[in-house]
């Protein structure tokens, strides 16, 4: 019996052994995943395909046909060389002439669960590796040569779950082997280094308990994934039947991957080890924290378990320094608002007070605020719930209500410890609440945050504190109200025009038709249109006639129109200033600031 030298893909399909061993096309709506034209067979050869495709004319892949024979090597071969196709549309012949789905993995959004369940090395030798779940039994493959119905099975044996195949480029599945090897040795260094600084008997009980290797790698490459894409949040959410995973990225969640049920244990076991915590107890809460470094990156990792009714749960907030300790330009602070904004913070003394929701950037335009001021003449001390990013040249307390440590008792042992600034982390009782205005009335300059949801709500707001009126206009110089806008992504975003009658039916106030960018999508912004964030702005200066208004006890609305007059701009008039400068979408302004 003599074997066809042909490659693979270019021998004749064996009667139903793809087709049964990758099943039918599966493509519907996701992003990446396309389903076959129909317009080819599996009696076509490769190149007529990639001429029916339109890839290519009859006329060029004759020529290479000719030069293929002549060095014994695939006309295709000849075509990219040429550059008269490329990979991506040799992948998609392959795939039209199999009746397959293919998948882009430039934009196709990877499962990290699913990409685990194989090892690199098998990944390599099979040239496939699964990419995401279809359900929770049947796992997408992604693969360079269909034919290779062995490393279908091997998959499916390896994984114990149902596969389905997709053409993928060679060249983007070599690409993700080496990224998914990069991400878990990033990490791995990062813990070993970490590993090196503890006691013996903890490396030991660490190395000890790491001898599942599959959840080591799957968690590893987990936090690779999500510092590489910028996520703050990670969240490990226990199911009947998976984990899934989901990364919050400029303040957004999304799908990253899925545990299978019988990884679930290890995946949280494996993340209280790496945070010193009691693996055994699972009844109740846990917090712990540590530090790696990743990519050449110092990343600070709060981690918190949650014991849920299906199951234990973790979350981890990813604490960059890098993406901390940002200006007040990186922020998007300008014009108006930021002469008002930083005459306060320069005053010797004085209260500045960030309003807004959790999650609205208050803590980091606070630390943008310090670096504005920081000098070796200036004495700053912080008490933080908790100490999110450790600055140098900054006393940082952490509160510790187990041992009383609470903001006003930090607070009261600060005042003694002869500073020139104080940031408290927020002010959150009546009591934190006077020692802080207190303490700018004698001569100090404090640095706040309040919930509120704009800067005129901040006066009614220490008044139902019991914070008497006269008070609160001798201390607070400065409000700043902030939203944090998801940024288009400058590679993708497309130029639009919004009529008047839709601006004005979303709640803007414009006299025209306004010239903006919409959001598109693409591989560098995983195909949402947006990539980073920018914060939206509503200064308001305590001037004379405010603080008039706040000693009457005037109204929010009266507080409100007089800081309109002085030239205070509302959160949606800041959003469309950097709407219409191309740097965010009317949509995202419309989202975050009601």
């Amino acid at each position: 019996m003599t074997t066809d030298p042909r490659p693979a893909h270019l021998r004749p399909v064996p009667a139903g052994a793809a087709a049964e061993a990758l099943d039918a096309p599966v493509a519907g709506l996701v992003v990446g995943l396309t389903p076959p034209q129909g317009r080819a067979s599996t009696s076509m050869s490769l190149t007529e395909v990639l001429v029916e495709l339109g890839y290519t004319t009859a006329e060029r892949v004759e020529d290479a046909v000719k030069e293929a024979v002549g060095a014994s090597r695939p006309p295709e071969e000849v075509l990219i060389e040429r550059k008269w196709i490329n990979a991506d549309q040799l992948s998609r012949a392959i795939a039209e002439r199999y009746g397959l789905d293919h998948v882009d993995l430039s934009s196709f959004h990877v499962d990290m669960g699913a990409a685990n369940l194989i090892t690199v090395d098998a990944a390599r030798r099979y040239q496939a590796m699964p990419v995401g779940y279809l359900d929770p039994q049947t796992v997408l493959v992604a693969l360079v040569d269909p034919a290779n119905v062995l490393a279908i099975d091997d998959i499916r044996m390896i994984t114990g779950l149902h596969c389905k195949g997709a053409v993928a480029a060679g060249e983007d599945v070599d690409a993700l082997i080496r990224k998914l090897n990069t991400l878990e040795h990033a990490v791995t260094d990062a813990i070993d280094e970490e590993a090196g600084e503890l006691e013996l008997g903890d490396v030991t009980e660490l190395r000890e308990s790491a001898d599942d290797a599959p959840v080591i790698k799957l968690v590893y490459s987990i936090l690779g994934q999500a510092v590489t894409e910028g996520a703050s949040d990670i969240h490990f959410e226990a199911g009947e039947h998976e984990m899934r995973v989901r990364f919050r990225v400029d303040g957004v969640l999304h799908e990253a991957a899925r545990v299978p049920k019988r990884m679930i244990s290890g995946v949280v076991s494996r993340i209280k080890i790496m945070s010193e915590l009691d693996i055994a107890e699972k009844r109740l809460p846990q917090d712990g924290r540590i530090s790696l470094n990743v990519e050449e990156r110092k990343i600070d990792l709060r981690i918190t378990t949650l014991p849920t009714q299906r199951g234990e749960g973790a979350t981890i907030r990813i604490l960059d320094k890098d993406q901390a300790m940002r200006s007040l330009d990186d922020l998007g602070m300008d014009g108006h608002g930021r002469v008002t904004f930083q005459r306060a913070i320069s005053k010797p003394h004085g209260a500045v007070l960030v309003t807004g929701p959790t999650g609205s950037g208050k803590s980091t335009t606070l630390y943008a605020s310090l670096a504005e001021i920081i000098t070796v003449e200036t004495n700053i001390i912080t008490i933080e719930d908790p100490v999110e990013y450790r600055i140098d040249g900054i006393n940082q307390i952490g509160v510790n209500r187990k041992a009383g440590l609470t903001f006003a008792a930090g607070l009261r042992s600060i005042l003694r410890a002869d500073p020139d600034v104080i940031m408290v982390g927020e002010i959150r009782d009546a009591e934190t609440a006077r020692i802080a205005i207190e303490s700018a009335l004698t001569g100090h300059m404090v640095l706040s945050t309040l919930h509120t949801n704009d800067a005129p709500g901040t006066i009614s707001r220490l008044a139902k504190m019991g914070i008497e009126s006269f008070l609160t206009a001798s201390a607070i110089d400065c409000v700043v109200a902030q939203r944090l806008a998801r940024k288009l992504c400058t590679h993708c975003k497309e130029r639009t025009v919004i009529p008047q009658a839709a601006l004005a039916e979303a709640g803007f106030r414009v006299g025209a038709d306004l010239e903006a960018y919409s959001p598109v999508g693409c591989a560098r912004c995983n195909g949402n249109g947006y990539r980073g964030r920018i914060g939206l702005f509503s200064v308001m200066a305590m001037d004379d006639r405010i603080k008039d208004l706040t000693v009457r006890l005037a109204s929010e609305a009266e507080i409100t129109a007089a800081a309109r007059e002085s030239g205070m701009a509302t959160l949606r008039e800041d959003g469309l200033a950097k709407v219409r400068a191309g740097v965010t979408s009317i949509a995202e302004v419309a989202r975050v600031a009601v």
